[in-house]
């Protein structure tokens, strides 16, 4: 974790700003805002991502997508006072910045809007955009939360304004935070609160289970694509089938690309694809590089909501599925079977991957399952030409033998 201590702003004392690095689930910004008197009276945790349709020059319509921020700063982020309540000002890149406004009542404090600016001056982010300018939306929200309770919220919530989708997700914040201790009370948010009853997490394989899902029909190829500040760094084509055994009843869910929402990450040594939809919390694909010339798929979790309303959650963060060379694209036409644990497998069709150099938002030269097949069939084959030379050579021994001891029997 790397914090930043700046300098006391006004009304508001001492902020330390931590961003949180390292593990693939912990990509999020945390804010733990101190008063003058160093108590903490905000805190806030969150990731998100903007995705921003615009016009060119030529009278066509481009789409960007940003979900790494880089180098952030919190100028303008205060505690809150009797004529002003407590914001979150966070700026990023080239002209960006967002912004959160909280109000209170009697009994309970409210998320009352959210803004953000983007710059279309940033010809990297924006090419050919035919209007020039800082564009700001605001969207009022009026999450209402009792006081001294920190409202939660990992399911990924949505606001569009026009032109400009923002998503966030894995939020936990708390505004006028009572005697400087964030309170351990949550309010979930209505999506998460469709079931409290949760699966343990399994990060070991368990053996296969008895029971035989019924089959379904091929699922439909959905397309992924993850950006950043420099452009597209991941891309992603697969159908996908989960397979589920919990008390012994099996059951095979194909995913819906049409009704599926994605998000991402990525970074020098990981990268995160996660799919969201209306009874999948969500489905993390984690991808890392290994002997700094090699990537593959690392971890698989997953959280959803299964027909008798109960929540199934699987995380395997030691596995290794579609091996390739950095630079490289994994693909695989055939169908296969990442196998998370025994009550969890996923069948992939049509798969293509790639999480890592991606180049003008293309995939590079695709290295083919068949490859490991034909890895696989060298040595049976190698081993096949041994046996039969072997074979050949014993025949032409007793071939031999017996013609000597024909000749014997001449004399």
């Amino acid at each position: 974790m790397v914090c930043f201590r700046l300098s006391p702003v006004p009304g508001a004392g001492l902020v330390l700003f931590c961003l949180v690095l390292g593990a693939i689930r912990s990509y999020a910004l945390e804010l733990n805002l101190t008063n003058s008197e160093n108590a903490t009276c905000l805190y806030a945790k969150w990731q998100m991502k903007f995705t921003i349709h615009y016009e060119t020059t030529n009278k066509t319509y481009k789409t960007v997508t940003i979900s790494d921020l880089g180098t952030v700063t919190y100028n303008g982020s205060i505690c809150g006072d009797d004529q002003n309540g407590p914001k979150i000002e966070v700026q990023f890149g080239s002209g960006f910045s967002w912004t959160v406004n909280f109000t209170k009542e009697v009994s309970n404090y409210s998320i009352a809007s959210i803004s953000f600016s983007y710059n279309t001056r940033d010809n990297t982010i924006f090419p050919d955009a035919q209007d020039k300018g800082i564009l700001t939306v605001n969207n009022p929200v009026a999450i209402r939360i009792p006081l001294n309770e920190i409202f939660r919220c990992n399911s990924i919530s949505t606001l569009e304004d026009n032109d400009v989708v923002q998503k966030y997700w894995d939020v936990l914040v708390q505004a006028f935070v009572q005697n400087g201790t964030v309170s351990t009370k949550e309010f979930l948010c209505d999506k998460d609160k469709t079931s409290t009853t949760v699966a343990p997490i399994i990060h070991t394989v368990v053996p296969s289970p008895t029971t035989t899902p019924t089959p379904k029909e091929k699922p439909k190829v959905g397309t992924y694509s993850i950006s950043n500040g420099n452009g597209t760094c991941l891309l992603a084509s697969m159908g996908l089938q989960l397979n589920v055994t919990q008390d012994k009843v099996a059951s095979v869910i194909n995913i819906n690309p049409n009704s599926t929402d994605f998000t991402g990450s990525c970074h020098p040594q990981t990268a995160l694809l996660r799919l969201n939809s209306s009874i999948i919390k969500y489905l993390d694909f984690v991808f890392a590089v290994k002997n700094e010339n090699r990537f593959y798929l690392k971890e698989v979790n997953v959280s959803m909501y299964l027909v008798n309303g109960s929540v199934f959650s699987i995380a395997n963060n030691n596995l290794s599925y579609w091996d390739a060379p950095l630079g490289s694209s994994y693909m695989c036409n055939k169908e296969q079977t990442v196998s998370v644990s025994g009550t969890f497998q996923i069948n992939t069709f049509d798969l293509r991957v790639q999480p890592f150099n991606v180049m003008e938002g293309k995939y590079s030269t695709a290295q083919d399952c068949s490859a490991d097949d034909d890895n696989f069939l060298v040595p049976i084959a190698v081993g096949a030409a041994l046996a039969g030379v072997l074979i050949l050579v014993l025949l032409a021994y007793f071939i031999g033998l017996k013609r000597h001891h024909a000749g014997y029997e001449q004399f």
